[in-house]
Order: C-alpha cells, then sequence, then structure tokens
C-alpha cells in the first residue's frame, strides 16, 4: 500500500468538510442540488453551443453566469458522496471502491441508453425531419460528452444513503 500524499491529504479533508453538510442532509435535498446541477448543466450547455454556433455573443455572458453557481453544485454533490468520484482510488476503503464501481457501471448504462436514443433522434430528424444531420452533429456530440462526464457525479449523489441520525 502506497502512503497518501500532502495532496491526497489536502483533497480527502475537503471532500470529508461537514461545513456544507445541511445542504445534503437528507435525499430531497441532494436530489434538489442534483436536479438543478442539471438544468445549470443544461442553460451552461445552451449558453455554450449558441455563442458557439451562432453569431450571438450575450449567451456567453450567460454561461460565465451560470458558471459559478455550476460549480458551487458541483461541489456539494462531492461533498456529498465524500469525494467518492474525487479521490485517488489509494484513499478509498473497499466498500467506497465496490460503491464507486456500481457508479459507473449505473452510470455507463444510463449513459449508453441515452446515446441509443441520441443516435435514433438524430437519424429520425435527418430521415423524416428533412435536417441536415451534419449542423447536429457537433452539438449532439458535444452534449454526449458532457453526459458521459457528469452521469456518474448524478448518480452517485442519488445513490448516496442518508447519514446514520446521531442519538
Amino acid at each position: 500500500m502506497t502512503t497518501a500524499t500532502k495532496y491526497d491529504r489536502r483533497i480527502y479533508a475537503i471532500m470529508n468538510d461537514r461545513a456544507a453538510a445541511p445542504m445534503y442532509a437528507t435525499a430531497t435535498r441532494r436530489r434538489a442540488v442534483i436536479g438543478a446541477h442539471l438544468l445549470l448543466t443544461v442553460a451552461g450547455f445552451t449558453a455554450w453551443a449558441t455563442t458557439i454556433f451562432s453569431d450571438a455573443r450575450w449567451p456567453l455572458f450567460a454561461m460565465l453566469a451560470v458558471l459559478p453557481l455550476w460549480t458551487v453544485a458541483t461541489g456539494v454533490i462531492n461533498g456529498a458522496t465524500r469525494g467518492l468520484l474525487e479521490l485517488r482510488t489509494r484513499m478509498l476503503d473497499e466498500r467506497q471502491l465496490a460503491e464507486r464501481d456500481r457508479v459507473h457501471a449505473v452510470a455507463h448504462r444510463i449513459t449508453g441508453a441515452l446515446l441509443l436514443l441520441g443516435a435514433v433522434g438524430v437519424g429520425a430528424a435527418g430521415w423524416f425531419g428533412d435536417v441536415r444531420v451534419e449542423g447536429l452533429a457537433a452539438p449532439v456530440l458535444f452534449a454526449a460528452l458532457t453526459v458521459h462526464l457528469l452521469m456518474p457525479l448524478w448518480v452517485a449523489g442519488l445513490r448516496i444513503q442518508d447519514d446514520p441520525a446521531e442519538d
């Protein structure tokens, strides 16, 4: 077994800081934070895509406004999971490693289903909707990448159990 580095200890301390625990103490609050994170992700992605794929520049400011809120929501979810996805393997015990594997497996299945739906949707839009699929390729691929990267975080946040009540 390797020893923890200074970085490992610092990240472990940050991820296990209970100062923000009231924000994610119950399943309802965690679901609300994950829902907010999902909405902020959609808003940020939409603003980014509008900025990139059109001449409009105002969405850039919307994206910059969403980013700090998205970052806080990400931190709250990471705090709720106690760094399950952020900590290095050597900092997790066997139970946490098994949970991380389960989270990745569930997220992989969900992302696979969403990719299938996206492919069918783009194909249907091109086949039946008389839409130029080439114009959809970049935004759809970036959306798929975004979901692929964030799905484990959302799944971990939804799977986490409430802390036992103190006597």
